[in-house]
C-alpha cells in the first residue's frame, strides 16, 4: 500500500516522486512519437497471450521502502509537534495561573483597603453625628434654661409683692458675706453683712422666715468666735523692719582673750642695779616684738560685699514672712522670722539699741498666730436661696397652667 499523505512528506521525497513522474511522462511521450512499425504477422495464440500481460515495473520495491520511511518521519514529526504544543500549552497554563494568583492578591488587597476605608468613614461619620448631637443637646439645655429664667422673671414681675425686694436684698448680702469670708478671710466684714441681712428679714415681719433668722444668728456667732488676725498690722511692722536693716551696725571682729604675761618691776634700791639693768633689757627685747598667744575662734569683720548679701538675705526672709501672712502659712512664717533673727544676732552689734529693738521685734512677731479656723459654709445661705426659689416656683406654676390649659 502507498501512503496518500502529501503534507507530511519530506522535501527529498517530494523531489524523488517528481523525478519518477517526469521519467514516466518522458517514456510515454517517446512511445507516442515513435513511428508505427510495419504490420507484422499475427503470432500464435500463445505468444499473443504472453504479450498481452502487462510488464511489472522494476521500481516497485524501492517505492515501498521510500513510503515506509516517509511514514516514520511523519510520525516522528507529529510526536515532536504534539510535544511542542503540550509544552507550549503547559507554559501558558502556568503563566495564566500566576496571573490569576496575582489578580487574586490584588483583589484581596483592594477588598481590605475598601473595608478599612469604609470603617474609617463610618467612624468619622459617627463622630460627626455624636458631636452634632452634643451640640444640639447643649443648645436645647441652654434654651430650656433661658426659657425657665424668662418664666421666673415674668412670674416675679407679675406677682411681685411689695416686700419681696427686702428678701432679695438679704440674699445678696448673705452671698457677699460668704465671698468676704472665703476669698478674703475678712470675718469682720462678713459679720457686718450678715447682721444687715438679718435686719432686712426682720423688717418683713414674716413668721415663716424665722428659721432663716435663726441660721443667720448661728453664723454670726461662729464668725465672732473666729480668731481675728491683724494682717495689715503685721505686714506694716515687717515692712518697717525691712527698711531698718540698712541702718544696723555690724559687730566688730571678735578676738579671744590673750594669755596673761608676767611683768617684772625694777626695784628702787641702788644695790640692785645689775638686776634692774637685766630687767630693763629684757622688757625692751620683749616689747620690741610682741607675740601674744590666743586660744579660740576668731570672727572677722564682714566685707562690704558680704554686708550687702547679708542685708538682702534678711530682707528676703522678711518678704517670705509677709507672703505667709496673706497665705496663712504659719510654719513658714515662724521659720523665716527665726532665721532672720539668728543672722542679726550673729553679724550685728548686740550692744547697739537699734539692733536690740530689731531682734526683740522679730521675737514678738514670731509669736503671733496668723492662722484661723473659718467655717466651711454658712447655714443661712442655703435656706434663704431655697426660700426664694420656692416662692418663685409657686408663682411660675399658675403661669404655665394658664399658657397651656389641659
Amino acid at each position: 500500500m502507498t501512503d496518500k499523505k502529501t503534507n507530511n512528506e519530506n522535501p527529498a521525497d517530494k523531489q524523488q516522486s517528481a523525478a519518477n513522474n517526469t521519467n514516466k511522462q518522458g517514456q510515454a511521450s517517446a512511445k507516442a512519437q515513435a513511428p508505427k512499425p510495419a504490420p507484422e504477422k499475427k503470432p500464435a495464440p500463445e505468444k499473443q497471450e504472453k504479450a498481452a500481460q502487462p510488464a511489472v515495473p522494476a521500481s516497485q520495491p524501492s517505492e515501498k521502502q521510500g513510503g515506509s520511511k516517509t511514514g516514520a518521519i511523519a510520525i516522528a514529526l507529529v510526536i515532536a509537534l504534539g510535544a511542542g504544543l503540550y509544552y507550549h500549552g503547559h507554559q501558558q497554563t502556568l503563566a495564566q495561573n500566576n496571573q490569576m494568583t496575582a489578580l487574586k492578591q490584588e483583589i484581596s488587597q483592594l477588598q481590605s483597603q475598601l473595608q478599612s476605608s469604609l470603617k474609617t468613614s463610618q467612624q468619622e461619620t459617627l463622630s460627626q453625628v455624636n458631636s452634632s448631637l452634643q451640640r444640639t443637646e447643649t443648645s436645647i439645655e441652654q434654651q430650656d434654661k433661658s426659657i425657665t429664667g424668662l418664666q421666673m422673671a415674668l412670674a416675679e414681675m407679675k406677682g411681685r409683692r411689695p416686700n419681696d425686694w427686702l428678701l432679695a436684698e438679704a440674699d445678696y448680702l448673705v452671698k457677699m458675706a460668704g465671698r468676704k469670708l472665703w476669698l478674703e478671710h475678712d470675718t469682720v466684714s462678713a459679720t457686718i453683712l450678715l447682721e444687715s441681712a438679718d435686719h432686712r428679714i426682720a423688717e418683713l415681719n414674716d413668721p415663716s422666715l424665722t428659721p432663716i433668722r435663726q441660721a443667720m444668728h448661728t453664723d454670726i456667732t461662729a464668725l465672732k468666735g473666729v480668731a481675728r488676725v491683724d494682717r495689715d498690722g503685721l505686714v506694716l511692722r515687717l515692712t518697717s523692719l525691712q527698711e531698718e536693716i540698712g541702718k544696723l551696725p555690724l559687730a566688730n571682729a571678735i578676738l579671744p582673750e590673750a594669755e596673761a604675761v608676767e611683768s617684772t618691776e625694777i626695784s628702787a634700791s641702788v644695790d640692785d642695779w645689775k638686776q634692774n639693768l637685766k630687767t630693763s633689757l629684757k622688757n625692751f627685747s620683749d616689747h620690741f616684738i610682741t607675740y601674744r598667744q590666743r586660744d579660740g575662734s576668731v570672727i572677722p569683720l564682714l566685707t562690704p560685699k558680704q554686708d550687702f548679701y547679708l542685708q538682702e538675705n534678711i530682707k528676703s526672709k522678711l518678704e517670705t514672712a509677709i507672703k505667709s501672712v496673706y497665705r496663712e502659712q504659719g510654719e513658714l512664717y515662724t521659720t523665716s522670722l527665726a532665721m532672720a533673727k539668728d543672722w542679726a544676732e550673729q553679724f550685728y552689734n548686740m550692744e547697739d539699741p537699734a539692733v536690740q529693738s530689731f531682734i526683740s521685734t522679730l521675737e514678738a512677731l514670731g509669736q503671733e498666730n496668723i492662722e484661723a479656723d473659718y467655717p466651711s459654709k454658712l447655714q443661712s445661705q442655703a435656706l434663704i436661696t431655697d426660700t426664694i426659689s420656692e416662692r418663685l416656683r409657686q408663682q411660675v406654676k399658675p403661669l404655665s397652667t394658664e399658657e397651656n390649659p389641659a
